[in-house]
């Protein structure tokens, strides 16, 4: 794998070391990421994303070292050391090298990494009820992208992946469907989409708005709003948006298999279509 990471005014090759045993964030988890995509000479809604680790870095209490147009200076240098249709993850990071609990943000510190990461076929996924929920604004830092709260969903994951799915739905603490593990979930029913109504306990994504957006824009009827996990079990489509595999279709919830539909159809077209500037 092919990996580039800006660094302290160098780019640096491979996987270089950057935490040690006292670093805050190795033991007190202050680090905050973004995730974006090049694919096929594209790269959709990287200003978006740029921006979104700014918020994140300061919902965490770091220090931004840089504005976002910077950081979005630095994804193009990082691109031209790739050959222009590579398929990349873009992840720009803060974390704190030092304070007690709290971290220090004085000891900001930034790394931007590209590297090799083929975007996932299509070839659709089984998803199930997991017994892990999402946490709220009050009980964890759901309005950043930060690294503590993938452990949880790894759990989720995992608990999946044992009985034989590849993903899970987590609820949040008052039962409604909050997302996959690892993505905004969408249902379609009667032809009109649903998807939850962002509430605190997940990350509005940037492909889930995009896509949102998109639907809307193609005359399709989108609803935001509470879901049971029932209204899944029921659904004609299911399919889920976030930046690793942009917009997937889900075919088993449970016992059941789902074929991928025309809503979820469309939504990726419409997004392969915008992303190349269409």
């Amino acid at each position: 794998m092919t990996a580039w990471h800006y660094l302290e005014g160098e780019w640096l090759e491979g996987n270089p070391q950057i935490m040690g045993p006292m670093t805050h964030a190795a033991w007190l988890a202050s680090t905050v990421f973004d995730g974006a995509r090049a694919f096929e000479g594209v790269t959709p809604d990287l200003d978006k994303h740029c921006q979104r680790i700014e918020r994140s870095a300061k919902a965490m209490g770091l220090k931004s070292l840089f504005r976002p147009e910077e950081i979005l200076e630095l994804c193009q240098d990082g691109l031209a050391k790739f050959p222009k249709d590579a398929q990349l993850y873009i992840k720009p990071m803060y974390w704190a090298e030092g304070g007690f609990v709290a971290a220090d943000p004085e000891t900001t510190r930034f790394c931007l990494s590209l590297y090799d990461s083929p975007l996932p076929e299509p070839k659709g996924s089984s998803v199930m009820l997991s017994s892990f929920r999402r946490p709220n604004i009050e009980t964890a830092p759901t309005d950043a992208k930060a690294a503590c709260l993938y452990p949880n969903s790894g759990r989720a994951l995992r608990e999946a992946q044992a009985k034989g799915f590849d993903n899970a739905i987590m609820l949040d603490a008052l039962g409604n469907v909050s997302e996959l593990s690892t993505a905004n979930v969408w249902l379609v029913k009667d032809g009109a989409a649903h998807t939850p109504a962002p509430n605190g306990t997940f990350l509005n994504g940037i492909t889930r708005q995009r896509v949102l957006a998109l639907l809307r824009e193609a005359g399709i009827t989108v609803h935001e709003r509470s879901l049971t996990y029932r209204e899944f079990q029921e659904a004609d489509e299911i399919f889920q948006t976030g930046n690793y595999g942009k917009v997937m279709p889900i075919t088993r919830i449970d016992q059941r298999d789902l074929q991928p539909g025309p809503v979820y159809r469309q939504a990726r077209e419409l997004y392969w279509s915008f992303a190349h500037g269409g």
